[in-house]
């Protein structure tokens, strides 16, 4: 839930202050603590020209000098990031801004540095160690296959790490080509400001760059195609992203420590281990944990942190209708936010098992990411359990903190669900029912809590989200008013009149709450606008053309996703999905390609 009563993270004034105006007061912010602090690969060369995939045996990172795109266009940058960093919109379409954040380091000024870093790490999916997906089968050649970070800067007392995402190839690409696409860049430039807007913990955006000129082939959908995985090879521009968090640290990037701890593969490793929980604590939870703590202590601590950030984390994921789509432990922020968008998606038509990414299962899908998140929490805890080896004591208690997490999972979920439900308490009962409706009729799951939210006092205006009629119920609808809407119907009634009941109950402890401060509260857990995939694809088909005016038009929309905006924006963007794009490829659902 957003932390506050008003509207979470609307985008600051372009006009707002900013006092970064030069490419020089960027550099003036860097500060490397990574690289300064962690142990760099032995075997790595000091140039960063390090691009065929190999075995990468110990060591925090690899130096890489990233690869830049040719030709470099600007697309967009994200402006109240941009503000946030105080750095002023103008650097975004700077010769020396976008020559470094389109790859080239080669003429950075001090102090900012030449070269920049990939990191490894380990993969569990749904709790379960992998070695097949390392071309070695060892583990060690497994991590950012195409992820250069390049700078650390400290803005306005905040440490930022800045990462390119499609910056070239690194040991760790895996005979891959190191970049990423304009259409999955532009998925993810859109998603991250989207999600801060809605108030949920991400990664961010700070600028996006096409090349004009170089492309890569990739398995796409054709058009029309109502294939489960991709149909054609299709050319696309390649393009880097600018990604940005405290830092890129995955619970995947302990597990590899982890695991060579548990095997002594290397003299260092139970060191290398250790250093890299203590660094994760001074990027993430500096000032939440006593440094004076033993390592143990420190380790526990960590990990109620951690469980606290994670189960709110995907509380806020339901009640805004993402699903991560590949919940991998490698793609679990150790900071306990939103981080790799790739297959993801927001729920149009509810299912309990939305899932976007024809690879991922049900065990990533929507109403299941809970399960997931206990899985990936079952995986970090397992990775700092070699640290109490002679801690018999500390080791206890971070069994206990591991047990502890469906129970801590489960009163999130109860809160999100009263508060968007606008009730001072959960209500079992109406909720199973009211799963059961919305599953059943099916409902739009955005356009279903928003007017929800408006308090009616019939289901007339409910309806308006019910996907229950042949001009919008698309093939995979699994509606019941086709066969007895009547029935239905008054199933909605009896639920909405036990609700507004329950709206209305008060207690000797609470004052009664009037209807407008019901619904103000409500209309802030339950967005109006969310980043559907079929208002994103138009927009990266446009960009594919050099026109980047629908870009620009959804980040505008999209960072205001609990505002009322004006008649032409809600019409367009505050409907159900249209009957063409359900099941239809690179729409409802994709592959992990980009």
């Amino acid at each position: 839930m957003p932390a506050n009563d008003s509207i979470p993270t609307q985008p600051i004034s372009p006009n707002g202050p900013a006092t970064g105006s030069t490419f020089a007061d960027l550099a003036a912010m860097a500060d490397y603590s990574l690289m300064d602090a962690l142990t760099a690969d032995p075997d790595a060369t000091a140039d960063g020209a390090d691009y065929s995939p190999r075995q990468v045996f110990s060591g925090h990172y690899v130096p890489v000098a990233p690869t830049p795109i040719d030709n470099p266009e600007y697309v967009a940058h994200s402006k109240t990031l941009f503000h946030e960093l105080g750095l002023d919109d103008s650097l975004a379409q700077s010769a020396d801004f976008m020559a470094m954040f389109s790859g080239n380091l080669t003429q950075v000024p001090e102090p900012l540095r030449r070269v920049g870093w990939a990191t490894g790490y380990a993969l569990s999916i749904y709790g379960s160690e992998y070695y097949q997906q390392c071309p070695f089968q060892t583990g060690n050649g497994y991590g950012d296959g195409r992820a250069v970070s390049v700078l650390e800067a400290v803005a306005n007392g905040k440490r930022w790490e800045m990462q390119l995402k499609g910056g070239g190839r690194t040991p760790y690409c895996r005979g891959a080509d190191g970049r990423a696409v304009l259409r999955s860049s532009v998925r993810e430039f859109l998603a991250q400001e989207h999600m801060h807007a809605l108030g949920v913990p991400t990664s961010r955006s700070l600028s996006l760059y096409v090349s004009k000129t170089e492309q890569v082939r990739r398995p796409w959908y054709s058009e029309g195609s109502r294939s489960e995985n991709p149909d054609i090879m299709v050319l696309e521009p390649v393009a880097i992203s600018t990604r940005v968090a405290p830092s890129f640290i995955r619970v995947g990037q302990l597990e590899l420590f982890g695991r060579r701890a548990r095997k002594n593969e290397h003299p260092s490793a139970m060191a290398e281990l250790e250093q890299l929980m203590l660094h994760l604590i001074d990027r993430e939870y500096s000032g939440e944990i006593d440094p004076g703590l033993s390592t143990g202590q420190k380790v526990v601590a960590l990990a109620r942190l951690f469980r606290a950030r994670l189960t709110r984390l995907v509380a806020n994921w339901i009640r805004v209708g993402y699903c991560q789509g590949n919940f991998n432990s490698d793609n679990c922020a150790a900071g306990g936010f939103t981080l790799d968008y790739g297959p993801f998606g927001f729920c149009d038509a509810f299912d309990p098992v939305f899932q976007p990414w024809t690879g991922g299962g049900q065990h990533f899908s929507f109403l299941n990411q809970p399960a997931a998140a206990e899985r990936n929490f079952y995986s970090f805890c397992s990775a700092l359990q070699p640290l109490l080896v002679s801690d018999q004591d500390s080791l206890k208690q971070l069994i206990d903190v591991h047990h502890e997490f469906p129970a801590v999972m489960q009163a999130e979920l109860e809160n999100m669900w009263a508060a968007k439900l606008g009730l001072p308490a959960f209500d079992a009962p109406l909720f199973k029912e009211l799963i059961s409706l919305m599953a059943q009729t099916p409902v739009d799951y955005t356009l279903f809590f928003r007017e929800l939210s408006s308090l009616p006092d019939d289901i007339a205006a409910l309806k308006t989200s019910f996907y229950n009629d042949t001009d919008s119920a698309g093939p995979a609808m699994r509606s019941l008013y086709a066969t007895d809407p009547e029935g239905m119907d008054k199933r909605w009634s009896q639920w909405l009149a036990q609700w507004q009941s329950l709206l209305s109950s008060g207690s000797d402890d609470t004052p009664p709450r009037s209807r407008e401060d019901i619904a103000r509260k409500m209309k802030l857990a339950n967005p109006k606008y969310t980043l559907r995939e079929w208002f994103v694809v138009p927009a990266y088909q446009q960009a594919k053309q050099g026109d980047y005016s629908l870009v620009h038009e959804l980040q505008e929309v999209m960072t205001q996703p609990y505002a009322e905006q004006s008649e032409a924006v809600e019409e367009k963007y505050y409907r159900r999905k249209p009957l063409q794009f359900f099941d239809a490829g690179g729409w409802s659902h994709y592959s992990c390609s980009s």
